[in-house]
């Protein structure tokens, strides 16, 4: 059970995540704006008894997990694209056609840089990647959003 302190809301004291950090097997891919796709649900099954008429059970099923999407300013650094080229296209056909799934995780971070909490993905790899939209008339910053299947994530909070 946890305790009162344990319970208190992060951000309690008015912080609020500015920034997502994505690292994939230690390595940082970047930081992120937004991120969606953080759920899960749990599919359930009837169970229907006999000469119970009222309702039927209700039992857990299979749990799952949507893509992950994360968006933000392109930057300089090549991590994704290398992390991308890895787990498809040539690199998929180096490694034998062989999937090297990766884990992951998603940090929250304060405006202070302090890491408020992650998420760990297990068996992850990249499915889609958008690049900018380009035009010369719009004052739009220029974004990427990558998407990402994972089989599943635990959260924890992080030490500041």
């Amino acid at each position: 059970m946890s305790s009162p302190s344990q319970l208190t809301m992060l951000g309690h004291d008015g912080q609020l995540a500015s920034n997502f950090l994505l690292e994939v097997d230690g390595v940082q891919i970047g930081i992120f704006t937004s991120v969606s796709g953080l759920q899960v649900t749990v599919q359930t099954e009837d169970l229907v008894e006999g000469g119970q008429n009222g309702f039927a059970r209700k039992l857990p099923g299979r749990m799952e997990w949507p893509n992950i999407v994360l968006s933000r300013g392109l930057i300089q650094s090549d991590n994704l694209f290398d992390w991308f080229s890895k787990t498809s296209g040539e690199g998929f056909a180096a490694a034998g056609n062989k999937l090297e799934r990766c884990t992951g995780a998603i940090t929250a971070l304060g405006a202070d840089g302090s890491r408020l909490r992650a998420w760990n993905l297990s068996g992850c790899f990249p499915v889609r990647w958008k690049g900018p939209d380009f035009n010369v008339s719009s004052s739009d910053v220029l974004a990427e959003e990558l998407e990402i299947a994972h089989e599943g994530f635990r959260s924890s909070t992080q030490a500041s």
